[in-house]
């Protein structure tokens, strides 16, 4: 796959993920309102080969940035009105100042829920490959080594799911029934990149928040079920929009399924799509690229011990393809810290084999 810089540091500024830590500290809660805070904390001694002679060895980030997020609610009648904030920082400073930490907002959304379900309005992740990145095992650990990036490693962007980049929407989620719950949103196009528009009909172009005419929009079906033994999970998600480049008709389908049974989780999920970034799923490219790729898990956990084989792939059209396998291990010391030791061998580029042995802890609450 052909590099782009400018989409490898959006994905590396961006990277993250919106689950809340199942351990939030609440720090207020009286008369029908709450006030939480959540956190996470990560670093990695990191060795990076690659076959074309470049080799390094670093402290850095691993897939997550380092977080800090705040959660309020308040229930009025029928309604509960809340909203969240997270702030995502990276460790590693850039080259141009010993203070340049990079802070990033990753949601700042609003939502509204009652008997008919919820509606979130303001900056999340998107909705379309959105259960694809949640899902995967590696999102505590390393993933695809990005040498020389003052940023995060990548996970398994593009190398099996596009990145379901936070964006400004207005999503309307319906109650879970039998299992089954369909979210669908309306979101600002290729994240609000500067076009241009002709609005007086003379020859002078002015600027406009947003690429083309239309806004960009998405959709997820998920289902979840237990049964003696184990779970079952499945979802599909869809997104439809216009190339910021050629004004043609954008298209995308995400998929994937989990079971878990004992110790035991199996994990396959894909994406076939036009138009699409392959690296940013927020982002168009030519209307008539094709990419589609897929990720397979398994992972084993017993005592606090968890190991995880990984496999992704992804094809861009009249590109090189990319492809990463990975075997880590993470041990839990307790319920918050987590040690990790990952390895990975990934091809990327012009045929460029890299290979990364990292080991860190993350602590979360």
């Amino acid at each position: 796959m052909k590099n782009n810089k400018a989409k490898l540091l959006a994905v590396a500024v961006a990277m993250g993920m919106s689950a809340h830590a199942s351990a939030a500290i609440e720090l207020y809660n009286q008369d029908g309102t709450t006030f939480s805070a959540d956190g996470h904390f990560n670093a990695f001694y990191v060795h990076t080969d690659q076959d074309n002679g470049k080799e390094q060895s670093r402290v850095r980030m691993g897939f997550l940035p380092n977080w800090i997020g705040f959660n309020v609610s308040k229930q009025i009648d029928d309604l509960k009105v809340g909203g969240r904030s997270s702030f995502w920082v990276t460790i590693n400073d850039g080259t141009n100042s010993v203070t340049d930490t990079a802070i990033d907002v990753r949601q700042f959304y609003g939502t509204v829920d009652g008997e008919f379900g919820q509606v979130l309005f303001g900056k999340d992740f998107g909705l379309y490959a959105r259960t694809n990145i949640f899902s995967d095992e590696l999102l505590l650990g390393t993933g695809l080594p990005t040498v020389n990036s003052g940023g995060v490693t990548f996970g398994n962007i593009s190398v099996g799911y596009p990145y379901a980049t936070p964006n400004a929407q207005i999503t309307y989620r319906t109650p879970v029934s039998n299992g089954f719950q369909l979210a669908v949103g309306v979101l600002d196009p290729d994240s609000g990149e500067n076009g241009t528009y002709d609005h007086d009909d003379n020859d002078a172009t002015d600027e406009i928040p947003t690429e083309g005419e239309d806004a960009r929009f998405e959709a997820e079906l998920t289902y979840a079920t237990d049964f003696d033994g184990g779970k079952f999970n499945a979802w599909v998600g869809a997104a439809t929009g216009e190339a910021k480049n050629d004004g043609g008709s954008v298209n995308g389908v995400a998929f994937g399924a989990r079971i878990a049974m004992g110790g035991f989780q199996f994990t396959a999920s894909g994406f076939d799509q036009e138009g699409i970034s392959s690296v940013l799923a927020d982002n168009t490219v030519a209307s008539d690229e094709d990419s589609d790729g897929y990720l397979v898990q398994a992972s084993y956990a017993a005592n606090g011990h968890r190991i995880v084989l990984s496999h992704g792939e992804t094809e861009v059209e009249g590109a090189d393809s990319q492809e990463m396998q990975t075997i880590a291990y993470f041990y839990d010391i307790n319920s918050n810290l987590k040690l990790i030791a990952e390895y990975d061998q990934a091809e990327t580029g012009a045929g460029v084999e890299t290979d990364q042995f990292a080991i860190g802890a993350a602590l979360s609450w």
